[in-house]
C-alpha cells in the first residue's frame, strides 16, 4: 500500500525522499545536498560544518521572537541490514516502504525510520506556514550509527538555541531524559596458520534465522547473538572430542546490531558427527531463546572454495576460548530503575580469514565507571588471546535531569493533548544528547519519537498512528514555549 495516504502528509512525503536517496553512515552527502537545496529554495538558512553536519534555520513565527530558540535534532544516516538472500545494494538502491496493518516497513531490508522519521518530522516543521514556534534550528548530524562522529565533530557555536528536542527514540508515550554511554572495543591480530591435513573435508557451518535487533534497546530481550551461538557450537563440539580445523569465521555486519547470521568454515573427517551435534545443539538453543528466535537453523554444506590454510590447533583453541569467555548481552540492571539495563555488551562483528582476526565489541552503560570497567575487561580478554586491543567511538552518557523545565512543559502538553500522563525514561542506547550535554551544559533537552520496532534489523517497522501523535506533541511543544 502507498504510504502517501498517511498523515501528516508532509512528514511522510519527506520520509519518502529519505527512502529514495541512499544514506549509509559516512555516505550522507547526496541527501545532505538535496536537503540544503530544498531549504535554500524556501528562503531558509542552510550550512554544513567541517564534520558534515547540516544545520537548517527558520525565523520565529510572528509574535514569537521573544521565545528561547529551539533546536530540533535528528541524524541523517541509517543502519544498513538486509536478509541474506536479498540483492539490495544500499549504495545505489532506494528503500521501498510499504504499509501493512498500520505499520510501515520495508521488504528484506532495514527501513531507516531510525532516524529518518525524526528527520522528516523536523523538515515538516520547517515547511509548515501555519505553526507557532520560536526561532528554529534543525541540526541533522552524520555518522551517528557508526560512532556519533558527526555529533563529536560539532563546535560550541554550531547552534544558538537554548532548548533541544531530540527526535531519535523509539517508544511512543515516553519522554527520555537520559541515555547510556558507549565504547567500541576492537581486538585485532594475526594468528598462526598451516595447511590442513590431507583427507579432511571442507565444510561451511551457517547459523541463521535469529531476529537480531538494536544492540541497546533490544539487549534486555535475551535474543540470540549469532557469533556467540556459533562459537558456542564449535566450543562444545571440540569438547566432545571431534577433531576439526577452524579456517574462517564471519558474523555480524554492524557494531550496534545483534548479529543474525554467522558462518564458520572447517576442515574435518567426521561430518556425520558434526551434523548430529549441530542438530542437537540447535534444538537446545531454540528451547533456550525467546519466541522471536524460533526460526534459528544451522546448515552444513560442502565448502565449494575451501581456504588454503586453517588455524593451528592451539590458535583455534585460543580463539574459541576467547569467544566463549567474552560477555554477551545484559551485564547488570539499574538499581533505581529495575526494568532498565545499566550495563551490556554486544559482539557485533567478527572476521577471521587467513589467520587475520578482527572482533568489534560495543559496550554500553549508564555509569561512566561501569563502562570503563567493562571496556577494560574486554580489552584484557583480547590481550590475553594475543590480540591488539584498542578503544574507539567513545559516546558519553546523558545524565538525567528530572527537574528539567522543558520536561515539565512537554509533560503538560502531552496531558492536554492526549489526556494521559507520559512515561519518563532513561534509554539503554546511545543518543547524541550525551555529546550535546557535554558540549552545551546549559542546554535543556528531552527526547521522544514514534514507536519503532526491530530497529537495526530487516524487521524494522514504524507505527503510522504514532508518527501522527509525535507530530502533535512536537508542534504542541513549540507553540507552548513561553517567553524568555
Amino acid at each position: 500500500m502507498d504510504i502517501s495516504s498517511l498523515q501528516p502528509a508532509a512528514v511522510w512525503r519527506h520520509f519518502s525522499t529519505l527512502c529514495r536517496i541512499p544514506r549509509a553512515s559516512g555516505h550522507e552527502g547526496a541527501l545532505r545536498d538535496e536537503l540544503s537545496a530544498w531549504a535554500r529554495a524556501r528562503g531558509l538558512g542552510a550550512s554544513v560544518d567541517a564534520a558534515g553536519n547540516l544545520v537548517l534555520r527558520k525565523p520565529a513565527s510572528p509574535g514569537r521572537e521573544n521565545r528561547p530558540g529551539v533546536v530540533l535534532q535528528a541524524h541523517l544516516d541509517m543502519v544498513c541490514q538486509k536478509n541474506g538472500d536479498s540483492a539490495h545494494d544500499f549504495a545505489r538502491d532506494p528503500i521501498r516502504p510499504v504499509l501493512r496493518d498500520g505499520w510501515v516497513t520495508a521488504s528484506d531490508t532495514t527501513l531507516g525510520a531510525d532516524n529518518g522519521i525524526g528527520v522528516a518530522l523536523a523538515l515538516a516543521v520547517l515547511e509548515a506556514s501555519d505553526l507557532e514556534h520560536p526561532a528554529l534550528e534543525v541540526l541533522l548530524t552524520v555518522a551517528e550509527e557508526s560512532g556519533m562522529n558527526g555529533a563529536l565533530g560539532l563546535t560550541p557555536d554550531a547552534v544558538d538555541g537554548r532548548l533541544l528536542l531530540n527526535l531519535d527514540t523509539e517508544e511512543w508515550g515516553e519522554l527520555y531524559i537520559g541515555c547510556a554511554g558507549s565504547a567500541d572495543v576492537i581486538g585485532e591480530g594475526s594468528l598462526p596458520v598451516e595447511a590442513p591435513p590431507d583427507g579432511l573435508r571442507a565444510v561451511a557451518v551457517r547459523l541463521s534465522g535469529l531476529a537480531g535487533g538494536h544492540s541497546g534497546i533490544d539487549i534486555h530481550r535475551g535474543r540470540g547473538n549469532a557469533i556467540g551461538a556459533l562459537s558456542r557450537l564449535l566450543h562444545t563440539l571440540a569438547a566432545t572430542g571431534v577433531d576439526f580445523r577452524l579456517a574462517a569465521f564471519d558474523g555480524g555486519t554492524a557494531h550496534n546490531a545483534l548479529p543474525r547470521e554467522a558462518v564458520a568454515r572447517l576442515f574435518l573427517a567426521d561430518t556425520p558427527r558434526l551434523q548430529a551435534h549441530a542438530d542437537s545443539f540447535a534444538a537446545g538453543l531454540r528451547a533456550e531463546l525467546p519466541e522471536e528466535d524460533a526460526s534459528l537453523r544451522i546448515d552444513i554444506a560442502p565448502d565449494p572454495a575451501p581456504p588454503a590454510t586453517a588455524l593451528t590447533r592451539e590458535a583455534a583453541r585460543a580463539v574459541l576460548s576467547l569467544l566463549h569467555d567474552l560477555p554477551y548481552g545484559a551485564r547488570a540492571m539499574n538499581e533505581r530503575m529495575p526494568d532498565v539495563v545499566e550495563t551490556s555488551n554486544n559482539i557485533g562483528e567478527l572476521r577471521l580469514d587467513g589467520g587475520r582476526l578482527h572482533i568489534n565489541a560495543m559496550a554500553r552503560s549508564l555509569r561512566a565507571e561501569s563502562l570503563r570497567a567493562l571496556s577494560a575487561e574486554i580489552a584484557g580478554l583480547f590481550s590475553r588471546a594475543g590480540l591488539d586491543a584498542r578503544l574507539q567511538g567513545d559516546g558519553p552518557e546523558w545524565t538525567p535531569a528530572p527537574d528539567s523545565g522543558l520536561l515539565a512543559l512537554a509533560r503538560g502538553v502531552y496531558r492536554q493533548t492526549f489526556g494521559a500522563e507520559p512515561g519518563v525514561k532513561v534509554i539503554h542506547a546511545g543518543l547524541e544528547c550525551g555529546v550535546f550535554s557535554a558540549l552545551w551544559p546549559e542546554m535543556d533537552m528531552i527526547s521522544f519519537g514514534p514507536t519503532i520496532q526491530g530497529a537495526h534489523s530487516p524487521d524494522e517497522r514504524v507505527e503510522a498512528a504514532s508518527v501522527q501523535r509525535a507530530w502533535l506533541l512536537l508542534t504542541g511543544i513549540l507553540a507552548a514555549i513561553p517567553a524568555a
